[in-house]
């Protein structure tokens, strides 16, 4: 009988559901990290929320381990990279949070435009202020949404009943989906020019990290009042106090801070700004409903195998696995390029399969290319997710299959059709069962990704290699491959060029500033 330690407080209807299931449950709350390694070696499943650390140590203990779910959607507690390595599948509840934490995004924006946690203070303390309290309607007025996935686009639909104007600012957001949605789509400056309010609904990731930071700021409109219920880290709060202290911020309401637990930050004791405790999960209807999905997708994968929203196993068959994992990983190189080089909203996903891997499960490749597409801006995608987030912005996924074309007898070529341009990338895997990139933009080429790559677009004249490598040699640049395609003599020519690290940003901005480049950069894989 598969055994289940429930180590966080999860709602009871979590331990009937693994009891009714046939799975036995123990419930022991707080154990700290020698008292959880000592009895971890006993389970089959490990049910969590964010308090329980699941670190290297802890797995590296779970010898029966199988399964770790979250019951929420973060999985900073776990390592994910361990867990992988021990074959343990890693799951979350990513939706179960949504309604409660954009209800709390709308509580807080209200809040906000009427100075109510002050107010309340002020006459519980005998204090009778009326006219120091002055707020703000919010019908009539522009609600900016930064990130109008499953969460921003719930605060969307509530701020339409309540009659403001929302725009949204969202790379992945489709022109069709924001119709659908009732919401004007616009670029960030944008958005930062005439939102009165502003909602953060983004994860954080490297492009998002700290991008509220000053210059932010100063391009907001005056007296911009600005809400997060995100993560913290989006905002520079040192950033933040000196907007709110000379009024080009009129007021801020956190609920996520960069440092949790947050006993000492910038913004405590600011008048004008509205904190609470990380609580936009806290409410018995999400905590019910996390509980109950985490229990029954862990019953799910001990009794029948099943695998429900994991984060590092894709919905493979023991069977299929061994052939398709390299196409899986080929799938999710060609979606991380493609992805990692767009810098405009993707409408569209087209992928063709041809030759053997056409007769492979497809789905799981689609959902590994769309992993890949979708993570250099949504940290959160991997292959179970990705299908969702791609659908709840409006993203057309198209797939054709097809015998054997050409040389390759197995081939997957994507286009990513966006509102300026397509790009394209195709691939396949070779007898040692390496991923290759085998064309770009229509230019064939032969280069396996390195962890680190420079990517180029130039025009085909003398000298422009020479320079480049010039250039990555003074920079203390060191390129482990180099892979040249060309359109035609004197045309369009790409380089994918491996490094042993990461190039840095001042380098990569002299790579661009180069005779004859018209596009450069920065990949990781």
């Amino acid at each position: 009988m598969p055994k289940v330690l429930i180590a966080d407080k999860l709602s009871p209807r979590a331990a009937e559901i693994f009891t009714e299931r046939g799975i036995e449950t123990d419930v022991k709350i707080g154990l700290d990290r020698d008292a959880l390694i000592d009895i971890i070696a006993d389970y089959d499943g490990l049910a969590v929320r964010s308090a329980t650390k699941a670190t290297e140590k802890v797995i590296a203990a779970a010898d029966r381990l199988k399964v770790i779910g979250r019951a929420g959607i973060g999985v900073d507690n776990i390592d994910i990279k361990a867990a992988t390595a021990r074959g343990i599948i890693v799951m979350n509840t990513p939706f179960g949070n949504s309604i409660t934490t954009a209800e709390h995004a709308i509580a807080l924006m209200l809040a906000l435009a009427r100075q109510i946690p002050q107010a309340n203070a002020s006459t519980h303390a005998g204090k009778w202020e009326k006219s120091r309290f002055m707020g703000v309607e919010v019908t009539g007025k522009t609600l900016g949404i930064i990130g109008c996935g499953n969460i921003g686009s719930i605060v969307a639909e509530r701020a339409l009943g309540l009659r403001m104007k929302v725009i949204a600012y969202d790379p992945f957001l489709s022109p069709e989906r924001a119709f659908d949605l009732g919401v004007e789509k616009v670029e960030l400056d944008e958005l930062y020019r005439r939102a009165d309010f502003i909602s953060l609904h983004t994860p954080k990731t490297e492009k998002t990290a700290n991008m509220i930071d000053a210059e932010a700021l100063a391009a907001m409109r005056e007296g911009v009042r600005i809400i997060n219920c995100a993560r913290g880290g989006l905002i520079v709060e040192e950033d933040l106090k000196a907007a709110l202290e000379s009024g080009q911020v009129a007021g801020a309401a956190l609920d996520v801070f960069a440092n949790e637990p947050a006993h000492e930050n910038p913004l405590f004791g600011m008048e004008n700004v509205i904190c609470t405790p990380h609580l936009g999960a806290s409410t018995s209807e999400a905590q019910e409903n996390v509980a109950i999905q985490v229990a029954e997708q862990m019953s799910d994968y001990l009794l029948t195998g099943a695998i429900t929203n994991a984060i590092n196993f894709p919905s493979i068959s023991a069977e299929e696995a061994p052939k398709l994992a390299p196409f899986v990983r080929l799938a999710e190189q060609l979606g991380s390029f493609a992805g990692q080089i767009t810098h405009t909203a993707v409408k569209e996903v087209r992928i063709e399969y041809a030759g053997d891997v056409a007769e492979m499960n497809t789905r799981a490749l689609t959902a590994a290319l769309l992993a890949g597409v979708l993570k250099p801006l949504l940290e959160d995608a991997n292959m179970v997710s990705a299908p969702v987030l791609a659908k709840e912005r409006g993203i057309a996924v198209i797939e054709t299959t097809r015998g054997q074309q050409g040389a390759y007898e197995s081939y997957i070529h994507l286009t990513l059709k966006t509102e300026r341009q397509d790009r394209s990338v195709a691939g396949t895997v070779f007898s040692d069962g390496k991923p290759r990139i085998i064309q770009v933009k229509g230019i064939d080429m032969e280069a396996e990704l390195c962890p680190h790559v420079l990517y180029t677009v130039n025009a085909d004249k003398p000298g422009y290699i020479g320079a480049l490598g010039a250039l990555l040699g003074d920079a203390g640049v060191n390129i482990s491959t180099f892979n040249l395609g060309r359109s035609e003599p004197g045309g369009e020519a790409i380089a994918i060029i491996g490094t042993d690290e990461l190039v840095t940003e001042e380098v990569l901005e002299k790579v661009r500033a180069l005779p004859h480049v018209v596009f450069a950069e920065r990949l990781s894989f």
